[in-house]
């Protein structure tokens, strides 16, 4: 295993042990900090929105060029984002409706009305049983872009990591309303975030290909149409439901201003 193995790793646990994070701010706030979650969730899509049309896009059609020429490269690579929105829509289709994943405020306005109820047990079982397999996705497009190009590992790791506190707190506290118990909650939380390495280590070791030749180009495209699809279809909808003025907006436009600036950083 070469340098870039542990550092791709690291960052895919990083961003799956998040989601334990988001049990401590579930437990230490008296309800849900909309604030908090609207612009982190804001900034997240902006990150993952601009990180993949301005550098892994682009990225992935550098590469194919040099496989398949200007001509095939960018059907290539078109089809290839596409691919990749189309592997975690189908990922998210395993998700009920009634479990979404980052409806921790109807789950807590839920819990306040009725505390007693075992099925919010249920409600948070389940939603931790999602995160899981949605996590295993976001596990490869995390440790993939670490082990391309480690200088966008990072951001894009930062990216996920910020958006699974949410889903923490989404699992965290149905659990703990249901069994009054943090350990629990902490626990079961945490577990649904430790798929992320584990997608890693699947993506490293059934699929080494993936890191060498025209492969790199097409999963680098792939793993932007993941980013765009969870942006578009999970963080921005969930950040305005928490929103109380324009403060997803904010946090998106500042969440884009930061990548840019790193991008720029790293390239001189």
């Amino acid at each position: 295993m070469d340098d870039n193995f542990y550092f791709a790793f690291s960052l895919a646990v990083f961003a799956g042990l998040s989601t334990g994070l988001g049990s401590l701010v579930a437990f230490f706030a008296k309800t849900t900090n909309r604030t908090f979650l609207a612009t982190s969730l804001g900034f997240s899509a902006g990150v993952m929105i601009y990180v993949s049309f301005v550098a892994l896009f682009p990225k992935s059609l550098e590469v194919l060029t040099v496989f398949f020429g200007t001509e095939h490269a960018g059907l290539y690579t078109t089809i290839s984002f596409f691919a990749g929105a189309l592997i975690i829509m189908l990922i998210n289709s395993l998700i009920p409706q009634s479990e979404n994943l980052h409806q921790a405020h109807f789950i807590e306005e839920r819990a306040e009305f009725d505390k007693e109820n075992k099925k919010l047990l249920r409600v948070g079982i389940l939603t931790a049983l999602a995160l899981a397999v949605h996590n295993f996705g976001e596990g490869i497009a995390t440790f993939s872009a670490g082990m391309i190009d480690p200088s966008l590992g990072v951001p894009i790791a930062t990216a996920i990591a910020i958006h699974n506190i949410a889903e923490g707190v989404a699992v965290s506290i149905p659990i703990y309303f249901a069994t009054r118990s943090k350990k629990k909650a902490f626990w079961i939380s945490l577990a649904s975030g430790a798929t992320e390495p584990l997608g890693a280590l699947a993506t490293y070791f059934i699929f080494p290909s993936i890191f060498s030749g025209a492969m790199f180009g097409f999963v680098i495209a792939a793993v932007a149409g993941i980013m765009v699809f969870i942006s578009i279809e999970e963080l921005l909808p969930a950040a305005r439901e928490y929103d109380v003025g324009k403060k997803s907006i904010y946090g998106l436009m500042v969440g884009m201003f930061v990548m840019a600036i790193t991008l720029i950083m790293l390239n001189h």
